[in-house]
């Protein structure tokens, strides 16, 4: 029974994963695109879709075959790279600052940011599940049960972040603009100090 505790205990680590500060800073970019909180939210899931692809299967690969992938620094600053284009991207997007209507979106790209995620923080997870658990169909099933736990936690995140954009808010435009500005600015910022952090120092 103690060797299941860490099973368990993974999904209430995933959820406080998904609250990780290139997390939310992304899925908030993401979300300020949805003027619908039933659309922000499948944002959500489907980023935790695609963190969970990626953590689960590099994971299984590692955890089966004991092999060791290359550096996990520039994974790192591979999501930094994404943050610093999607805020380049949303900043530069018309429909920010004139009354033009605004593209249509579908979740594909919350997957796939999901997925670069997770291809950046598998090998710490790995790493951090092979000392605690021996077993390792029981360490591919803790990180089965954590990615479930970050899809939970993302949803919420989602939801959240989305409220403020939802038409129910009925927020001025030029503070939607502002909100939408300053969002973008964060994941700029925040990108480029972990490219910065992870390729030069």
């Amino acid at each position: 029974m103690e060797s299941l505790l860490p099973v368990f205990f993974a999904a209430l680590v995933g959820m406080g994963h998904a609250f990780e500060a290139d997390h939310l800073i992304a899925v908030s970019n993401i979300v300020s695109k949805r003027d619908s909180l039933l659309l922000a939210a499948k944002d959500g899931i489907f980023w935790g879709l695609g963190h969970t692809t990626t953590i689960v299967i590099i994971g299984a690969i590692i955890i089966l075959s004991r092999v060791t992938l290359f550096n996990s620094g520039y994974l790192e600053a591979l999501v930094g790279l994404v943050l610093v284009v999607m805020g380049v991207s949303r900043l530069t997007n018309k429909s920010n600052y004139a009354r033009v209507p605004a593209p249509r979106y579908n979740q594909s790209f919350a997957y796939t940011v999901g997925l670069v995620h997770g291809l950046a923080g598998s090998g710490i997870l790995v790493g951090s599940v092979m000392s605690e658990v021996s077993n390792p169909f029981l360490g591919v099933g803790y990180l089965l049960v954590f990615g479930i736990g970050s899809i939970m936690g993302m949803f919420i995140a989602a939801c959240l972040l989305g409220i403020p954009f939802t038409q129910r808010m009925k927020i001025n435009r030029s503070i939607r603009s502002a909100a939408i500005v300053l969002s973008s600015l964060i994941c700029i910022g925040y990108g480029s100090w972990m490219i910065y952090e992870n390729t030069l120092l």
